[in-house]
């Protein structure tokens, strides 16, 4: 039987008013996930900035420890959806995606994915996001990136219409009372 895992990770928020969007978002997403799609609460795994209240942070500690345990619950029938908000950055030869501590770059990425059973479906909502495509791009998994270009290293407006996309119904394009990724992002 398939599982349906969603992985939500917010990094260093950079800010109050980062932080306080992030933590929309992070609700939204999940609201999304478990009342339009169908998740289980308790699949739905959320890492948070370093302002939020409560919760796990999101470090790399915390980031390979929620992946050992979804590799090890894991089955070639699951999908894991992981959504990454925040920040990014690429100095020309290494994409980071920006946690609380140390940053995580796509070779990280890479290699923590590696052994996940299932699909998979990454979407980095993070300027400097394009490196990321080539590098976790692999059989069985779906990159979504809110760059096309590693010359993009501003913030972009990209994870406010995605969660906005998986809230909403009219994102259902094609009216078969299912919502694609691809519906996702083309409406995003």
């Amino acid at each position: 039987a398939e599982t349906r895992w969603a992985v939500i990770i917010s990094c260093a928020s950079g800010g109050e008013k980062y932080a306080e969007q992030m933590a929309t978002w992070r609700s939204d997403l999940r609201s999304a996930l478990v009342d339009r799609y169908g998740f289980k609460a308790e699949h739905i795994k959320i890492l948070v900035d370093e302002a939020a209240k409560s919760g796990e942070r999101a470090n790399t500690a915390n980031v390979r420890n929620l992946f050992a345990e979804i590799k090890k619950a894991g089955s070639k029938e699951d999908f894991v959806l992981i959504v990454l908000l925040g920040h990014g950055n690429y100095d020309g030869d290494v994409a980071k995606f920006n946690l609380v501590g140390p940053d995580m770059t796509a070779k990280d990425w890479t290699d923590i994915l590696a052994g996940v059973q299932g699909r998979v479906a990454l979407v980095n909502t993070t300027e400097a996001s394009f490196p990321f495509l080539e590098a976790l791009s692999s059989k069985g998994r779906v990159v979504i990136t809110a760059t096309h270009s590693p010359a993009q290293k501003y913030a972009t407006v990209f994870p406010e219409y995605f969660v906005k996309a998986m809230k909403e119904a009219s994102t259902d394009l094609d009216k078969n009372g299912r919502t694609s990724l691809f519906e996702v992002f083309t409406a995003t």
